[in-house]
Order: C-alpha cells, then structure tokens, then sequence
C-alpha cells in the first residue's frame, strides 16, 4: 500500500502566526525520511495554509512523488499546469468549509470536470477524482478521461468514531450520527461496503484506486482489507499526532501499519 503524507496541517500552523515556522520543507524532508510513498498537498483557492511558492518547493525537491489536490476553478487549474506535479487530485472546494466535505459531484459538474481534465492531460498530468464511492461515479469517472479514483472516506471515518471513541460526548459530535450503536454499526458496515464495491468496481474498469479522508491510527485497518485500495492519503491524524511524538515517529507509526 502506498502512504500518501499530507503536509497541509503543517502549513495551517504556519500560517496561524504568519511566519516561517514550521518550515514546510522540513516536513516534506521528514516524511519522506520516514515512509512517505508520496507527499499530498492542497492549493486551495483560498490559500489558507499551502501557498503557491510552497507548491513549487515542494515539487521541486521532494525526492518522492507530489499529489497536488485542487479545485476544478480555471485560475487554479492554471498553476497545476505550469507547476507540473506528478499527479493531480480534483476536489470540491467550498470557502467556508473548514476541510472538504463530500466527494467531486462528476454528474452537475461534468463539463467543467471533463475541461480539467483535458487541460491536465495536455501538461501531462495524470488526474485523480476525488469522489464519494458508487458504482455510478466510478463509471462516470472512467468516461471523464480519469486515471484514479480517490474514494472519500469520510463518512466511514464519522461513523467509525461516533461508534468507537469519546466523539459522541464532546462539541464535535457528528449530529447526524447521534444514534443509537445497533444503528451506527449498521451504517458503518454499509459505508464500508460501499468502499468496497466501488473499489472492486473501479479497478475491474482500469482505474487506480485511492482512499483518503478522516483515516487514523485506529481505522485505516479496515482500508489494508480492500485489496483493489493501493494507495491512502493521510494527513490530519499524522500532523496530530506528531504534536506528542515528532513527526519521524507519526510516519513510522502510520507506514507501520500500511504495509501489506
């Protein structure tokens, strides 16, 4: 399994005192030291924490390959093209979202997908869809032109913790999700299912298959079960982590326990 570090949390710290500190470039050095298959990072259009310069750092001297998530906008889309990383990651982008919520909507948004697409393709750059998993989705991401799938896994993660952790007794209780446990273990199972089919789906159609959103050191092993899955992006939980035991260690640790 491919571990995907996403660096981007290093960079909301950063930015929270607008200076230099934690220095990006160190965290692309450690992670990569430590296991990163690759480093992940998000342009957002807002640029609250990766800024256009760290993207041509990072791609610069990273010594494993960059995922580059970014919106379908044509600015951004733009900087892609010129920045060239070694994959791009197409994600829905709201302004007020604290992190992206749900999958790329392949269906409303098509044309300005399929343009992304081709855009890409013309720097040729491979192009990843981040989507919510069904088989639908998985067909229309093949049509699209897409190389690779990343299936989201948030819902899977909210349910995971409602069901096995403190989450249901603190403010960040997923509302939604405050039901009884028979419920939520029912629904964790379908939205592992669901993973699943479309994971089997999308590698029988030639698609490479990637997971990713809200994994940890207490779920990801659900993810090491669906064989056709050959590649997580990883990022909160690691940087979270590296608070208490360094960074070298959080990839460790996580590497550790997406070796098949």
């Amino acid at each position: 399994m491919r571990l995907g570090v996403n660096i981007d949390h290093v960079a909301v710290l950063r930015e929270a005192r607008r200076v230099n500190d934690p220095d990006i470039l160190d965290a692309l050095y450690v992670a990569c030291a430590n296991g990163a298959d690759q480093i992940t990072i998000h342009l957002r259009e807002d640029r609250r924490h990766i800024q256009d310069i760290d993207v041509k750092n990072i791609i610069l001297h990273s010594k494993v390959p960059v995922n580059l998530e970014c919106s379908i906008n044509r600015d951004i889309l733009n900087i892609v093209a010129d920045t060239a990383p070694h994959r791009a990651t197409l994600v829905p982008e709201k302004r007020q979202e604290v992190t992206t919520e749900g999958g790329l909507d392949v269906f409303t948004s098509e044309e300005e997908v399929r343009y992304a697409i081709e855009l890409l393709h013309d720097s040729i750059i491979p192009v990843s869809l981040f989507v919510d998993p069904s088989i639908k989705t998985m067909e229309k991401s093949k049509e699209l032109g897409a190389e690779m799938v990343e299936l989201h896994t948030g819902t899977f993660a909210n349910l995971f913790a409602m069901l096995n952790s403190n989450l249901p007794h603190t403010k960040h209780s997923v509302k939604e999700y405050e039901l009884p446990r028979y419920e939520l273990s029912d629904r964790l199972e379908a939205s592992l299912e669901a993973i699943k089919v479309s994971a089997v789906h999308a590698h029988s159609i030639g698609l490479e298959v990637a997971a990713g959103h809200g994994l940890n050191y207490h779920n990801v092993h659900e993810m090491m079960k669906i064989q056709e899955i050959v590649e997580l992006n990883i990022g909160q939980s690691i940087i979270a982590k590296s608070v208490f035991s360094g960074l070298a260690e959080a990839v460790k640790e996580m590497r550790s326990l997406t070796i098949r």
